[in-house]
């Protein structure tokens, strides 16, 4: 299916469903929506991270640590998650990524409930060529030094550093 025909459930201010849009008209709309943020470490700790494809709906070829992307109608953030980080990662048999903090992620144009996860990937990654151009794991420190010389999502950037604030993240 084209991502841009998938249908997403229309939130309020309160993360109501209101109603249902194709992707494509949640987009052009900027009508509220829900999304899931899954930061993927390795065995040995360190995080997934990576350069999204240039035909990617919003953000193209911008880096980002956190895995994702939007919740389906009728789906729950945890069903999306896990979907999600097994689809962009390439594997299968997760663990159930562990919810972390949800928050309104706006941008005066575009507005997203979104749901912060941590997951524990140990097995050998193949992400979706169609959602990620090059990746690598990194350790906490390195990606701390890439925060302002990389150009990130601006809604990852947003969650990691809530995620940083907040103490639950990579230590």
């Amino acid at each position: 299916m084209n991502p841009a025909d998938e249908i997403l459930d229309i939130v309020d201010e309160n993360d109501t469903v209101i109603g249902q849009a194709r992707r494509a008209e949640v987009y052009a709309r900027g009508l509220r929506h829900r999304c899931v943020f899954i930061l993927a470490r390795d065995a040995a700790g360190r995080i997934f991270v990576h350069r999204r494809t240039p035909d990617k709906l919003v953000f193209p070829s911008l880096y980002d640590m956190f895995v994702g992307g939007v919740v389906g109608a009728g789906e729950s953030y945890d069903d999306a998650a896990l979907r999600e980080a097994e689809e962009e990662l390439g594997v299968q048999g997760l663990p159930r990524p562990a919810p972390l903090f949800t928050f309104l992620y706006e941008n005066g144009e575009q507005s997203w409930w979104s749901s912060v996860y941590e997951v524990r990937c140990e097995v050998p990654v193949h992400p979706q060529v169609e959602e990620v151009a090059w990746h690598t794991f990194l350790p906490l420190a390195e990606v701390e030094r890439r925060i302002d010389t990389w150009e990130w999502v601006p809604d990852g950037l947003a969650a990691w550093r809530r995620l940083r604030a907040s103490g639950l993240g990579p230590s």
